[in-house]
């Protein structure tokens, strides 16, 4: 690793934190947002009506980033363009770990004074070694110490997700809406235009940091191409790399200059490349969400055969569907296979085939030893490699009337077998007529560690970009 990533720990761990230029205006956005910061948090504002209030919510202000009597490991800047010179030499003066900088107004607005301005900021920044975030960008979250720039990003634990953004709407809404879906991250950084420090840089950070196992990228455009793609094949060698691409459309593109001053590549150069180097394309937020769940969640996959288990013909027909579509083989089950589930599944209504229909009758009235028996046959079997089971919202629903204890019974079975099986195993929600409910059953089943989809079809696709991985990392290592 050299030593202008090492440099970057200091900012993505800081111990003293100062934000500069956060207004009434905008009330108060960053510093609320850092009020449980686990480090030293101070405020630089000069304007007085500012300052009353910034002091009222506990925080030190002071007028000058001078002034703060010690070292600052991370500054965040909130000011105008033509302000942003002046902060950033005093950020030099002071010797601050890294300055990210809120403030737009640079060379995506096309214009000669903002090109000059993000000139200018080049200059001083790669002359003083001046670890430099954007301009144009969020900065940097950590949630494990609170540090974060969106108050509702969740804080106090973190997962095991790093995120390099050229968007900060990206890695906010990743941060907030990956929660709910039991993904958790580690770290991030909303980098902007890049002046100074470039997509290769993060990457290059959170290849030997060891709280990140998953990386994402979101990016709109490369400076350096040639070191670009040297860095990424290094990184996606030693973790999973999900490579989001903005502007893979004509119209996306003529947006992406606009919004980071970057052209946009031809994405037949960026799937080629994603493919040469190994790491794992994706195409939007869901996708993004959807196959972070596949590798926190899941085990290593042997292969591509799925066992499919639905709770009626109908679910079974389009469940094979779409694992089928994504790519994914849905065989016969091993002929041991079929003589054990012969001994205790009543044939009637049901199907010994793959998927196994344990249909309406049966799912009613089987008991939960009966259907661990269903999970352990798959995952004995030699002709299944990864295992996906159907939720019905409206069977546990309908049982737990009868039995108040079925639905924490059932969640344990679930838990319980993902736990001590070598397959990899998910369920797919199937609402019925809950779909409120299903945010309370998904976040239960979450905590028993388990890879939860809201269909076949993201679910199929999801597992299919895990399999394709590992099959890839598997023919590298021959």
């Amino acid at each position: 690793m050299a030593i202008a990533v090492k440099s970057l720990d200091r900012m993505f761990n800081p111990r003293t934190v100062a934000v500069v230029g956060d207004s009434k205006a905008r009330d108060f956005m960053f510093l609320k947002a850092l009020k449980d910061f686990q480090g030293k948090l101070y405020s630089i504002q000069v304007n007085a009506d500012s300052i009353k209030e910034i002091e009222a919510l506990g925080i030190t202000n002071y007028r000058s980033l001078l002034e703060v009597p010690e070292p600052l490991d991370y500054v965040l800047l909130s000011v105008p363009r033509r302000v942003a010179p002046q902060i950033v030499a005093d950020c030099i003066k002071k010797g601050v770990g890294g300055v990210a900088l809120f403030t737009s107004g640079f060379a995506e607005t096309d214009t000669t004074e903002g090109k000059q301005a993000q000139e200018e900021l080049t200059r001083m920044a790669k002359q003083a070694n001046l670890n430099l975030v954007g301009p144009n960008c969020m900065g940097i979250y950590n949630p494990r110490i609170g540090l974060r720039f969106n108050i509702e990003q969740y804080i106090g634990t973190d997962g095991r997700v790093g995120v390099v953004s050229q968007s900060g709407n990206h890695l906010s809404d990743l941060s907030v809406l990956g929660v709910s879906q039991g993904v958790k991250l580690s770290k991030g950084v909303s980098f902007g235009n890049a002046i100074v420090l470039d997509s290769p840089d993060y990457l290059d950070y959170f290849a030997y940091d060891p709280s990140v196992e998953i990386i994402v990228l979101y990016v709109e455009g490369v400076k350096d191409g040639r070191r670009f793609f040297k860095i990424l094949r290094e990184v996606a060698a030693r973790k999973p790399v999900l490579i989001w691409k903005g502007g893979q459309t004509e119209d996306s593109a003529r947006a992406i200059f606009s919004h980071t001053a970057n052209l946009a590549e031809s994405m037949i150069i960026w799937e080629a490349m994603i493919k040469q180097v190994g790491a794992v394309r994706v195409n939007n937020m869901e996708e993004t969400i959807d196959t972070l769940k596949a590798f926190i969640y899941m085990k290593r996959p042997r292969g591509n055969r799925m066992g499919l288990i639905a709770v009626s013909g109908g679910q079974s027909v389009v469940m094979a569907d779409a694992f089928a579509r994504a790519g994914l083989q849905v065989g016969r089950l091993s002929a041991a296979s079929y003589v054990e589930l012969s001994t205790f599944v009543p044939d009637v209504g049901g199907s010994f085939k793959n998927p196994l229909d344990v249909n309406w009758h049966v799912s009613w009235q089987i008991d939960l030893a009966s259907y661990e028996r269903i999970l352990n046959v798959l995952d004995g079997d030699s002709n299944v490699d990864c295992i996906a089971a159907e939720v019905n919202m409206d069977i546990f629903v309908r049982r737990a009337r009868s039995d108040a204890t079925f639905q924490e019974k059932m969640l344990a079975t679930l838990g319980r077998f993902r736990e001590r099986s070598s397959k990899p195993f998910l369920v797919i929600i199937n609402p019925g007529s809950y779909e409120t409910m299903v945010p309370e059953m998904r976040l239960q089943l979450v905590a028993q560690g388990l890879a939860v989809y809201s269909s076949f079809t993201t679910a199929a696709s999801s597992v299919k970009r895990l399999v394709d991985y590992w099959q890839r990392r598997e023919a590298e290592d021959r």
